[in-house]
């Protein structure tokens, strides 16, 4: 797996850190971008497909 190095403000941080540790939603920061990025990108990928700029899998 890669690392990489982001800068994040502190808001965004203190924000992220409420729903990290042992009774919130992530087990720590690292899983909790990881599931905004996998979020993002879905999302991201909803709106190409509506406006039709997905290209279909040939299967």
């Amino acid at each position: 797996m890669s690392k990489v190095s982001v800068e994040i403000p502190d808001e965004l941080l203190e924000d992220l850190d409420e729903h990290v540790g042992d009774d919130a939603k992530f087990v720590n920061r690292s899983d909790a971008v990881r599931a905004s990025i996998r979020k993002t990108l879905d999302r991201l990928d909803e709106i190409d497909e509506r406006q039709g700029r997905l290209e279909e899998d040939d299967e």
